[in-house]
């Protein structure tokens, strides 16, 4: 039956009331055992007198104890740490010219979604800041079953086909005899395995980029990774890439910062996620596009089907057609955010795959690992993963089954029910897979056109601004330099010399070792020990685009300007001038910055009028990482700032780490480092003083230096 836009309004409504029929916060209920007997007593066990042993009859207390035995579930093996929320997508405008997919059709819809970012490498205790890819993972919840769009916050991954994911996770989880480093990738096994495989070298770049420590969760890029393909209700395909656009812009923070912040606040990103939304600041991503012709699959300089390549904005432009709002957090992490199960493989109709060897792979892996977490085949009937189409199948029990099937029949053909469940035709909305052409023989092998292992690693290195290429280098430099074993150093010399020369000159420098005349061959060059080894010889094909400005943070088009949920830190101490902190308070807030009072001590402080100003945090709790910006406000505050270490070190190290800072008053800064660039009139370096901006009010000239982020200038040329 086809569905009316009344039936399609209300899909939202109806996800939220299918969570909420298991939704219980126990107010104002009698406590009670798992089968609805009231407790009369949940403090004592049941003994042989009051001093005596338990007793094995106490089956209130072995329910009790049973079920927190095992309240923990497996932890996912890659992405254990997450954060989730909940929200909707709409498209902009139909797609049927390209998809039959029903929630990119109708603009008026609004299409349930449950959001997952994490990262891959650490544990679910790790730290949110690790230098590492985000995952970026979306359940759309539509009328035609579940959509998974199962991606990252990077375009590309390390490997080309999935028999090699377990090698790659062996290598980059902690080492096995001593479970060390966590959440890291700088040690031994990680470089070892990347040294000899020269096709993650692409990735590579990529995690070595400020993309891999994002500022937000709110304010990073996402990708599908795999070329995928849209079918229309006319059968005709066309390849396409996904991209979701942050509304906030891509934004990152200093290495040195991201360390800082892991030992300051882990949850830092989780933090962020939670209260933005909490405050009514809900993250907003755009969805855009890259559709590409069947007939123009062989056209480029490289493989669509290899996921460790990209394909430019400047041969295929990314077309925006819908946006995603997050707007609600999950009630219960373990419900909803642990146990959700993403797939790749649960897809609409108008939606397909490719022959991606790499996206084929995961097409198993996705399953098998929901089997061992969630510990039964019926995982989509938890709340958070179940389905707000209508389910009518022939399969039955198993573990924690919640469906409860009447009638006789459960198998298919039947005359007992009636035939029942039909199968659906395709003008009826059934699934049919796109009948792509095969004629091929069973190999073991991949193709020439994935050999180009560096010319897109070249491509990303060169679209990077100085700073950013600076902060790669240093990138390899820490990571690189972490090694015990010089071999492996030197085999990524040669490899990184098939990118870009002054890159591999400034990261052997850091090293103190010299860059090999030609890289090592590599034992099997990624491929089966019976290949011709000279056919799969790692190369570089001459690309028509060199750089790219959407490879860039800084010059990308996403490098948005809105201080919306950015955090001010304002540091205060008896006799602050109040009307200046008022001010700059009225203006950031209006923008939908937030702001912290940071002083001496938690209470409150007098400000220069005798009035009480409640302190959010004191120099103990606080740091210069979690916070976006600094501002000092005048008074009598100077002569506190200039005496007390622990503002002189706040102060240094938000400019280290190349934040904007405001005074009302130069001399505040007479006894940090920077005095140097207090002659800034407009703001240059992200230094604003008061009485140096004549030509702009004090507080417009802050808040559009913040509108710029960071000041990357400041930091040492390498």
């Amino acid at each position: 039956m086809k569905n009316t836009k009344k039936d399609l309004d209300d899909a939202e409504n109806r996800k939220q009331q299918d969570l909420n029929l298991n939704k219980s916060d126990g107010t104002e209920h009698f406590m009670t055992t798992d089968q609805g007997l009231k407790i009369n007593d949940d403090t004592n066990s049941l003994k042989a007198g009051e001093r005596g042993p338990s007793l094995l009859e106490d089956f209130i207390l072995r329910e009790k104890i049973t079920h927190f035995d095992h309240e923990r579930i497996p932890e996912r093996i890659v992405h254990a740490r997450g954060s989730a929320a909940h929200g909707y997508f709409q498209v902009y405008e139909s797609m049927e010219k390209y998809t039959k997919a029903g929630f990119l059709q109708d603009p008026s819809i609004k299409t349930p979604v449950f959001t997952r970012f994490s990262t891959v490498a650490g544990s679910r205790g790790s730290t949110d800041l690790a230098r590492d890819i985000r995952g970026f993972s979306v359940k759309f919840y539509t009328e035609q079953g579940n959509y998974d769009l199962v991606g990252n916050n990077v375009p590309v991954f390390f490997i080309q086909d999935a028999i090699k994911f377990p090698d790659l996770i062996h290598a980059v989880k902690p080492e096995p005899n001593n479970e060390m480093p966590q959440a890291a990738s700088a040690h031994d096994t990680f470089w070892d395995f990347i040294s000899l495989m020269p096709e993650t070298m692409h990735t590579i770049m990529w995690v070595m980029s400020d993309r891999a420590i994002p500022r937000s969760l709110r304010m990073m890029e996402g990708f599908g990774v795999h070329t995928f393909r849209f079918v229309n209700k006319e059968n005709e395909s066309h390849f396409v890439k996904f991209h979701w656009k942050p509304k906030l812009g891509t934004h990152a923070v200093a290495w040195d910062e991201a360390q800082k912040i892991s030992g300051k606040n882990s949850d830092f990103h989780r933090q962020d996620l939670w209260e933005a939304i909490e405050n009514g600041q809900f993250p907003e991503w755009e969805l855009g596009v890259q559709i590409i012709p069947d007939a123009d699959e062989h056209k480029f300089d490289f493989d669509l089907l290899d996921p460790t390549k990209l394909v430019p904005e400047e041969l295929v432009p990314v077309t925006i057609i819908g946006k995603m709002v997050l707007n609600r957090n999950p009630d219960n992490f373990f419900a909803e955010t642990e146990q959700v199960a993403f797939h790749p493989g649960h897809i609409v109709p108008g939606i397909d795959f490719t022959n991606d060897p790499l996206l084929q792979g995961r097409l198993f892996s996705y399953t098998d690992t929901q089997l061992s977490r969630l510990g039964s085949p019926n995982f989509h009937e938890i709340p958070i993963n179940r389905t707000i189409a209508p389910m009518h199948n022939n399969q039955r029990d198993g573990h924690m089954r919640q469906e409860i099937n009447v009638g006789r029949v459960s198998y298919h053909p039947n005359s007992l029910g009636g035939g029942c469940p039909f199968q659906a035709k395709i003008e009826e909305g059934g699934f049919a897979s796109f009948n792509e052409r095969i004629d091929a023989q069973k190999v073991r092998d991949r193709s020439e056109s994935f050999s180009d292992h560096f010319s897109q690693a070249t491509l990303f290195y060169n679209s990077q601004t100085q700073i950013e290429k600076n902060h790669i280098i240093n990138a390899l430099r820490f990571e690189l330099g972490k090694l015990e074993t010089t071999a492996i150093q030197t085999r990524m010399l040669g490899l990184l010399s098939q990118i870009d020369t002054t890159l591999t000159d400034k990261v052997a420098k850091g090293l103190g070792l010299k860059v090999p005349k030609s890289p090592e061959k590599p034992m099997n060059h990624g491929v089966g020990a019976n290949a011709d080894k000279q056919k799969y010889e790692p190369k570089k094909v001459p690309q028509s685009v060199k750089s790219s400005d959407a490879l860039s943070m800084l010059k990308s088009k996403t490098l948005s300007k809105t201080i919306a949920s950015r955090q001010v830190a304002f540091l205060c101490s008896e006799g602050a001038d109040r009307a200046s902190i008022n001010a700059m308070k009225t203006a950031l807030e209006k923008e939908g910055a937030s702001i912290k009072i940071i002083a001496p001590h938690l209470g409150s402080i007098k400000t220069d009028d005798g009035s009480e100003v409640k302190v959010d945090q004191s120099f103990l709790i606080a740091s210069s990482v979690l916070f976006d910006a600094v501002y000092i406000p005048g008074g009598k505050n100077a002569k506190f700032m200039n005496s007390n270490d622990a503002v002189i070190e706040f102060i240094n190290e938000a400019y280290k780490h190349c934040k904007v800072i405001g005074a009302d008053e130069s001399d505040i800064f007479s006894n940090t480092k920077r005095t140097d660039k207090l002659d800034s009139t407009e703001g240059e370096n992200g230094i604003i003083i008061n009485s140096k901006n004549p030509d702009k009010t004090f507080t417009t000239s802050f808040i559009e230096a913040m509108g710029k982020h960071r000041f990357w200038d400041r930091e040492e040329e390498l």
